[in-house]
């Protein structure tokens, strides 16, 4: 009954926040897993991985004479992939950037399947003119009808210095774009660390302090819109006590998951940035008060001390959604 109540809780959220919708339900996002589409015997694997977020990728993980095939490929297993089940939450396709002058080139392929991906993921994301003309080539190569108003959302990287101080400008051009025109919902944001780290001269280190002022000050931009924020890489396949150690800390900081580059990542980034049961029961506990509150037909009310706004009930009802998501996809 205390499950049920939280669910009827969480419809009262629904319908008491504009934009709180079946299309814009939450996603989980604990662990995004890098899948090169120039590799078919790996894109025939993505059924049965088991990361939240599988980004078959057209970027960095693809060599420049393997793009072409790597497009076909991609466009293929977006067709293939609608009719089966899967074990991912969702399955992207990251095209390359608008600095790379291939964004184009992706679409044109892309657009011959009939099925959009569950998200596209646009890397280097550099400034508020970028979505402009990421808007323009969708709508040139997909057509206006295909990119509005459907579920497919949009994940982006920041990746260099210029995009981490124009972070604000950036996302809430993105959230605009959604508003006004229906192109597709920022739904998360992707810390490049590498990248970043090159653009800024820094040397990457085990410990990550060079990149100790950007995580924070990207964590901080995505919380105020928001949105989801997803760590950088753990490069360091052997080292699974570091993985735990620095997914834990991003979770402890505010982010919401974390890329990983290898399957055997994937459990101990997941099991990392599960909410904890006290996490969980304070976010029923407050959806229950909340719905009493509703029913009642109060306002602003306190919970344990804390004047509940828009944002911790918004907090609250993703944490209920994520553990529910996760039960029960282990149920399936």
């Amino acid at each position: 009954s205390r499950m049920r109540s939280s669910f009827s809780s969480i419809r009262h959220f629904s319908s008491a926040f504009q934009g709180v919708k079946e299309s814009a339900r939450y996603v989980p996002r604990r662990a995004l897993l890098y899948v090169p589409a120039s590799s078919e015997k790996m894109l025939a694997k993505v059924p049965s991985i088991q990361a939240d977020s599988v980004v078959i990728e057209l970027e960095d993980g693809v060599a420049i004479a393997a793009k072409d095939s790597a497009r076909k490929n991609a466009a293929a297993a977006l067709d293939k992939l609608a009719g089966q089940p899967r074990k991912a939450f969702e399955i992207g396709v990251r095209v390359n950037s608008v600095s790379s002058g291939m964004m184009e080139d992706d679409l044109r392929v892309l657009a011959r399947a009939q099925n959009l991906p569950d998200a596209f993921m646009i890397p280097k994301v550099d400034s508020p003119e970028d979505l402009a003309y990421i808007f323009d080539v969708f709508k040139k190569e997909y057509t206006p009808s295909r990119v509005t108003d459907t579920k497919t959302r949009m994940v982006m990287w920041i990746e260099s210095a210029r995009a981490l101080l124009d972070m604000p400008r950036i996302v809430s051009t993105a959230l605009n774009l959604h508003k006004s025109t229906g192109f597709f919902k920022l739904d998360a944001v992707v810390f490049g660390s590498d990248d970043y780290c090159a653009d800024i001269g820094a040397t990457r280190t085990s410990e990550g302090l060079e990149n100790l002022y950007a995580r924070q000050r990207f964590v901080a931009c995505c919380k105020a819109f928001q949105v989801q924020a997803i760590d950088s890489v753990y490069i360091d396949l052997k080292d699974e006590e570091g993985l735990r150690k620095y997914s834990e800390q991003g979770r402890n900081w505010g982010f919401t998951g974390k890329q990983t580059i290898h399957p055997s990542q994937v459990p101990i980034v997941q099991s990392s940035f599960l909410p904890s049961t006290e996490r969980i029961e304070w976010a029923r506990a407050l959806a229950e008060e909340y719905g009493q509150h509703q029913k009642e037909g109060k306002g602003a009310f306190s919970f344990r001390g804390q004047m509940i706004d828009r944002p911790l009930l918004l907090q609250a009802m993703n944490i209920i959604q994520l553990d529910e998501a996760v039960k029960e996809a282990a149920n399936k």
